[in-house]
């Protein structure tokens, strides 16, 4: 798969999906997956606009909801739906004013030279959002592209979408949010040096580099490790800010991982998080939590089946 930083000039015509496409859930895949036919059937590149950082953390960076997906786990999801080319637009002040209609006319007739677009039902685009389907459908006409647009995907009576998923996640039904993200939710990134105090207290664990200091959801969980060859690797892990050990409240996601003792410093490996074992709470001496440490480890075996 291509990556653009902004919109290049396009040498050929292109079959476009515009969005966010935070969390790559049921909907959006979807979306690429009806990209990918349309592309194929006209002989075109199946390609995806996005942007980056999220219009809701460029205009409310404090209020923002938590994202679901770094952008290097969206680009390698895009990759397993066939997106070829990935156009990566960097939201800015200048990039929010631009009309709507000069959106289509500038972005998508003559840089991308679209042939083809799809949208969700709820999509807008320009300054003041003034651009909707009725808007991209008549300029369709006059500048020779087809139009598409995908309904709401429902999830047992349940609209799709990321709020969705992020109050699931936030509730700790990680059931729920695997059924409408067709996959468990995970989390992406590098094993980094952490503070040693999971081997101090008989658990060592992997300390895995978080892209964001809000994530969607906390606690200690049932998990599976991946990126190190073979199947997934069970373990407990805990996502948060670890109140009995530190006092800056920054998160951190460790992975304790069952009969594991290797050094993988340095590897890029990702977490999927299977079932909530409890919230992260602060205990009154090391002495509890090393002892609640070992309960979480022999309730994620269970879940697992490894008594």
């Amino acid at each position: 798969m291509q990556i653009f930083r902004g919109i290049p000039p396009s040498a050929t015509p292109v079959a476009l999906t515009i969005g966010n496409f935070d969390g790559v859930h049921l909907g959006h895949q979807a979306m690429l997956e009806r990209l990918e036919a349309a592309a194929r059937e006209r002989g075109l590149p199946a390609c995806v606009m996005t942007f980056e950082p999220h219009p809701r953390e460029f205009f409310m960076p404090f209020a923002a909801p938590a994202r679901l997906t770094s952008l290097r786990e969206k680009l390698e999801l895009f990759e397993q739906y066939g997106v070829e080319r990935a156009y990566i637009c960097r939201f800015t002040h200048r990039f929010a004013h631009i009309p709507a209609t000069e959106f289509i006319s500038d972005l998508l007739c003559e840089r991308l030279q679209a042939k083809w677009v799809l949208i969700g039902d709820d999509f807008r685009f320009g300054a003041q959002r003034a651009g909707d389907l009725a808007m991209l459908q008549q300029a369709g006409i006059r500048c020779g592209f087809e139009v598409d647009h995908l309904p709401s995907v429902l999830e047992s009576e349940l609209r799709v979408s990321s709020t969705a998923v992020r109050e699931s996640l936030a509730e700790g039904n990680l059931e729920l949010a695997e059924r409408l993200l067709g996959r468990p939710y995970s989390i992406s990134g590098r094993v980094v040096h952490g503070d040693a105090a999971g081997r101090k207290f008989g658990y060592p664990t992997a300390n895995i580099q978080l892209k964001h200091n809000k994530p969607p959801l906390s606690g200690i969980f049932a998990v599976k490790l991946h990126g190190l060859g073979g199947e997934g690797l069970p373990g407990a892990g805990s996502l948060g800010i670890r109140p009995t050990v530190k006092n800056d409240g920054k998160p951190t996601l460790e992975v304790h991982i069952f009969n594991f003792d290797q050094q993988i410093y340095g590897k890029h490996v990702r977490v999927d998080f299977y079932h909530k074992l409890r919230e992260e709470r602060k205990f009154a001496s090391l002495d509890e939590l090393i002892e609640a440490i070992g309960n979480d480890v022999k309730q994620a075996k269970q879940y697992f089946g490894d008594k």
